[in-house]
């Protein structure tokens, strides 16, 4: 399915700009916050996509990470990351462990961005 293929791309790519940020940034909290989202959303992606193959086969067409930006963006990328997993979800399979999954993801996007606004 593409549209899980694209939710997984993202998401993966949003590890590597989280260590990005998370290696960029003057701030202890947000090097903290940022790290804990960088480790801990690799194991929800593992579970999500484990779960998924466990029902539909294995996943294929992922698709390359797009643009890394500086840490002046930070709250805004993890801003729209969000809006994109609550638009995506709609399209992807309705399965109650994989929307479970997805419901653990958009939190700890929340707990991140909730971590952020301490730093203004």
């Amino acid at each position: 399915m593409e549209q899980v293929a694209n939710f997984i791309s993202t998401l993966l790519q949003s590890r590597e700009q989280a260590h990005i940020f998370h290696l960029q940034t003057q701030s202890y909290a947000a090097h903290k916050a940022l790290q804990g989202y960088y480790e801990d959303i690799v194991d929800l992606i593992d579970t999500y996509v484990e779960s998924y193959q466990g029902r539909y086969g294995i996943l294929t067409g992922y698709t390359p990470a797009s643009q890394i930006y500086d840490e002046s963006n930070t709250m805004k990328y993890f801003v729209g990351l969000q809006t994109f997993v609550d638009a995506i979800r709609t399209e992807l399979p309705t399965d109650g462990e994989l929307n479970n999954t997805v419901d653990e993801i958009s939190g700890l996007i929340s707990s991140t961005i909730y971590k952020l606004k301490f730093l203004r």
